[in-house]
């Protein structure tokens, strides 16, 4: 059985390197199917996603964790999130026709990546790269070299079917080890593995053809999926914000306040008694 949306951890017992493993299938046709996204921008924004969950086995607490990407070329905003109880959302926006074979750079223009994580409790953290490196998966690795100082290797793919990842890395006491040759032979295995396996082949089956000369534990999968985290309370706050008078003066050329979510479709609609409830509530909660 294919492992589909599932996050899925591996540690190599005597190496100190561990894996992750992500595929998503329903998960990510349900988060894009409100958009409709040209494929190279779909197949980036899938890319992101994978990223989003694969970095959220670094978290040790409740919280989320984010990839952002604002650029001044055509994509000019890539973002997904997720929590550490893998409900991921993401949203990317275009200007115009996208050349299919435009790479990452040209695409996003003087882009940087940032990594948000923000706890339920506690400070939130941000870390920044520049875009510039060829890949997605690339500019995360140099966001690890930087900022944690841990070798990793990631891969990320998406297309029609949906879309996967798998994150090697060291651990600190790596360097404690007597095999220093370990994540050489690891990343080159990695590096054999064929896009059909990872749409045919269930994880277990992958880890044990990959690295069949290594003791390898496979950790219970994960299930992942799409969660937006829109709402009519939520609508309700945003309006709010804007006070009495100015929500009231849009419903004199409107007959409803309408609010889209980008991220999921939903439309929240709400009449001028709505609006004049909300306001009879002293302070919105």
């Amino acid at each position: 059985m294919i492992n589909n949306d599932t996050f899925q951890r591996f540690m190599f017992d005597d190496l100190q390197i561990r894996g992750e493993w992500v595929r998503l299938g329903e998960s990510f046709h349900t988060a894009t199917q409100a958009k409709n996204y040209p494929e190279t921008i779909k197949s980036l924004l899938g890319q992101t996603i994978v990223a989003s969950v694969l970095l959220t086995g670094t978290l040790k607490f409740a919280g989320r964790l984010s990839i952002h990407a604002r650029g001044d070329g055509q994509l000019n905003l890539l973002t997904a999130e997720t929590t550490h109880q893998k409900h991921f959302r993401a949203l990317a926006k275009w200007d115009g026709d996208i050349d299919p074979e435009a790479r990452l750079a040209e695409l996003l223009g003087g882009a940087q990546l940032a990594i948000t994580i923000d706890p339920d409790h506690g400070n939130r953290y941000q870390g920044i790269v520049p875009m510039e490196r060829e890949t997605l998966a690339a500019c995360l690795e140099h966001y690890f070299e930087l900022s944690e100082q841990l070798d990793t290797y990631l891969l990320l793919g998406a297309g029609e079917y949906g879309c996967y990842g798998l994150l090697l890395q060291k651990l600190p006491d790596y360097k404690k080890i007597e095999d220093q040759d370990a994540w050489n032979r690891i990343i080159h295995f990695a590096e054999t593995l064929r896009e059909t396996e990872l749409l045919s082949v269930d994880n277990q089956t992958l880890v044990q053809r990959l690295f069949h000369e290594e003791r390898v534990s496979l950790y219970p999968a994960e299930p992942v999926r799409f969660q937006c985290t829109c709402s009519s309370e939520r609508s309700l706050r945003a309006i709010h914000a804007l006070g009495k008078d100015e929500a009231l003066s849009i419903l004199e050329t409107e007959p409803v306040i309408g609010m889209d979510c980008q991220f999921c479709g939903s439309v929240y609609s709400f009449t001028r008694g709505d609006i004049q409830k909300l306001f009879e509530m002293d302070p919105i909660q």
